[in-house]
This record gives C-alpha cells, sequence and structure tokens, in this order.
C-alpha cells in the first residue's frame, strides 16, 4: 500500500485540488508541505494532535514538513469557526507562544538539518507595505467570492470586522512565501481551512505561474458537532502541566464507541490489518479499544513509561474505585475548618466544580461519591485523618475524578 492509499484508507482526507499529482509527491517523497498553527495559547492542544501525527506520518516517508507558526496572523485571528472576534495579544505573549509550540512539536517531528523546518510568518507579515499588499495580493481576490467562504458566511451575521476579513489574503500570503523561499509546494490543515487553502493554491497559479496544491484532513468528532479536544471542562492540552498525562489518557479512554475505531486509524501508528480486525469487536472489545487508543496516544504525547502509569491507574479506578496514578490534589491546613472539610469545599479545590452552587447540585443529583460511595448530603464533613496516608477518591460523575491527599 502506498503512504496516500495508507491516508486515504484510515480516512484522513477530505478534500484535495489535484489527487494524482498529489498522490505521485507524496508516494516518491518530494512534498514539501507546511501546516500552520496560530500560537493564540502557550501550549498545542488535542485539536492540533491530528496534524502533528499527519506531519509526522508524511516525514516518516521521506516528505519535508514545513511547521509555519502564525506569529504574523496571530496578530489579526482566523474567524474559522468562531462566533465572535479574538481577544488581542501583545507581541511578547506572540512570542512565548511560539517557543512552547517549538519545544512541543519536537517531540513529533525531526527538525534536524534538512528534514524539516519551523518558520514564523512573523518574518514578513509584519513588515509587508499596505501599498504593496493591495496591488500584489489583494488584485487577486473577488471580495464576491471571499464573501461565499464557509469561515466567513458564520461571522456575517453578527459582524465582521475588516481586521478578520484580512485574514484569508494573509494565509495565502503565507503559502506563495513559503514557495519562492522553500520550494513549499504543498499546503494540508483541517477541512474547515478549505476556503483560505484555496485562496493560496491559486494566488501561486496566478502570480507564478506554477503548480501548487492544497489538501485537507477531516476534522475529528465532527459527528458531535464539536471540535475535537473540547470538553466540559475546555481544552484538552499537549502540556502535562494544563493536562496530566492521566487527564490526557482518559479523555480518549472516554471517546464515543462511534468514534473510536475512526480515531485509531487516524491518529495511531498501528498497522491498518490489526486495525480491521477491531472492526468486529463490540461491547466489552469496544472498551478494549479505547485502551489501545488511549495508551498509543497518551505514549506519543508523553512517552511509554507515563502511559504506562495511566494505563495502571486507568485500569485500578475502574476494578476498585482507587487508583495510585490518578490526578492528585494535596490539601493544607487552609482548607480544614476544625480539622473537618466539607464536600463542597472539596469538589471546589479539587477543580471538579467551578463553584459551590455547581458542587451543591451535583451533589443532590446524586453525582458525587467518595471511594465509590454516593455522598447526598451537602453538609457531608471528612475527618483530616481520612485524607492522610494514601487519601480518598473524589468523582463527580462517570469520568472525572480526583485524588484528595492532606499532607
Amino acid at each position: 500500500m502506498t503512504v496516500f492509499d495508507e491516508l486515504k484508507a484510515r480516512g484522513l482526507l477530505a478534500q484535495l485540488t489535484d489527487e494524482e499529482e498529489i498522490k505521485e509527491l507524496i508516494n516518491q517523497g518530494k512534498a514539501t508541505f507546511y501546516i500552520g498553527f496560530d500560537p493564540t495559547a502557550d501550549s498545542l492542544h488535542v485539536g492540533h494532535f491530528m496534524a502533528l501525527c499527519l506531519m509526522k506520518r508524511l516525514q516518516m516517508a521521506g516528505n519535508k514538513p514545513i511547521a509555519l507558526i502564525g506569529g504574523g496572523t496571530a496578530m489579526i485571528g482566523d474567524p474559522s469557526g468562531r462566533s465572535d472576534m479574538r481577544s488581542m495579544m501583545t507581541m511578547e505573549t506572540i512570542q512565548h507562544n511560539c517557543d512552547c509550540f517549538k519545544e512541543q512539536m519536537s517531540k513529533f517531528i525531526d527538525f534536524s538539518e534538512g528534514k524539516a523546518m519551523m518558520v514564523n510568518n512573523a518574518d514578513w507579515l509584519l513588515g509587508l507595505n499596505y501599498i504593496e499588499v493591495l496591488r500584489e495580493v489583494g488584485a487577486h481576490f473577488s471580495v464576491n467570492r471571499m464573501l461565499t467562504a464557509e469561515c466567513y458566511k458564520q461571522r456575517m451575521e453578527k459582524g465582521l470586522s475588516f481586521l478578520e476579513f484580512n485574514y484569508m489574503i494573509m494565509q495565502s500570503y503565507d503559502f506563495y512565501v513559503l514557495y519562492q523561499k522553500y520550494g513549499c509546494n504543498m499546503q494540508f490543515g483541517g477541512d474547515d481551512q478549505w476556503s483560505n487553502m484555496l485562496g493560496g493554491t491559486e494566488l501561486i497559479r496566478r502570480k507564478l505561474g506554477k503548480d501548487a496544491y492544497a489538501m485537507t484532513i477531516t476534522l475529528l468528532l465532527n459527528s458531535e458537532g464539536k471540535k475535537m479536544g473540547k470538553t466540559q471542562k475546555g481544552a484538552v492540552w499537549l502540556d502535562p502541566n494544563k493536562t496530566s498525562p492521566f487527564d490526557f489518557f482518559q479523555y480518549w479512554r472516554n471517546v464515543a464507541d462511534a468514534d473510536v475505531l475512526k480515531c485509531i486509524r487516524m491518529l495511531t501508528f498501528l498497522p491498518l490489518e490489526q486495525i480491521d480486525e477491531m472492526d468486529q469487536w463490540e461491547g466489552s472489545g469496544l472498551n478494549k479499544a479505547k485502551e489501545i487508543l488511549a495508551f498509543e496516544l497518551t505514549k506519543l504525547v508523553h512517552g511509554q513509561e507515563e502511559a504506562e502509569k495511566a494505563l495502571e491507574g486507568a485500569r485500578a479506578l475502574f476494578s476498585s474505585g482507587n487508583a495510585t496514578q490518578m490526578p492528585t490534589v494535596i490539601l493544607t491546613e487552609e482548607d480544614f475548618m476544625e480539622d473537618k472539610i466539607d464536600i463542597l469545599t472539596m469538589l471546589t479545590v479539587s477543580g471538579l466544580v467551578a463553584s459551590r452552587s455547581e458542587g451543591r447540585r451535583a451533589v443532590e443529583q446524586g453525582g458525587v461519591s467518595v471511594d465509590g460511595e454516593k455522598v447526598a448530603d451537602v453538609k457531608a464533613l471528612f475527618e483530616k485523618e481520612q485524607l492522610a496516608g494514601d487519601g480518598i477518591v473524589l468523582k463527580r460523575g462517570k469520568k472525572n475524578f480526583k485524588k484528595m491527599i492532606y499532607q
């Protein structure tokens, strides 16, 4: 099976401009491709994970990835998939986020000499002359056509700023510059980026008369109408200080039954033959598949040792309601009153609820337990001695839990 055929078989390809040309470049290891990452936070999250896995997969086949950090486009903000305008960030914040991205990406991509590149579009965007952009780039874009793009439709109802309207032109210009400076001949991205990607491809063809190609990858978990990596508590980060390896493991362990095999195909590097055998798995077999998914992806992001710890902790939790490797919260003297702590304080300190009122509702609805036993009283108190040593397991709902320890 060729590299391109494997991408198709794994369900990764959503849309592409020129299939035969793209297939030949990828299969022969001649694609120099880029994927853009806007540094809107100081960590990559699970929403970026799919792109990183694709870059790794293609680099293993001899193709050359360019990780484009959007230090310049982050000054504007991508309107795609948003109902409001992004907050403005300072140059210092953007640079800090860029530095964090580079460190995390290096776990997936080999940036040694000639094998991959990381560039920042601030290097060329921030010094642009406005009149020059209008003449050299803007003349190639139809406003009527831009307004039909999916990335703008959602914002048109509430109001789209001229600042954000320029994002498509800036992203297109990125591809144009990368083509000329580094021989970048292909652009990848999520299927919500299709309009922006076509803009860059067409700009190169019109201005340079050269061939350039675009290909989008399918967004995971779209069937449920949510972006990959979002939970009730926010994003699932790749930084272990933001999302612990155990929580990362649990995110994937708890994906919907309908999504587990799709995720395994798209994100893991397990052989397709092995994955195809899982198609027949049902019931407890699906739980085993989820465990495989969670372990493989945790290993990719956090390493073998952390993946094994997370697996051990998850198995202990589901088998006995206790675990040694689950996320832990250390309680101090300030959390107690007369050597006791109430259930609502524990819930808020643990981060399982955002407020005492939310904690009260969770208890009243029967969704809170301590060491496997449901807590029905919102005034329930726990002695300091109960939380010493191994502590207790505080659980909200079926999937959210913390070990609470007093030291």
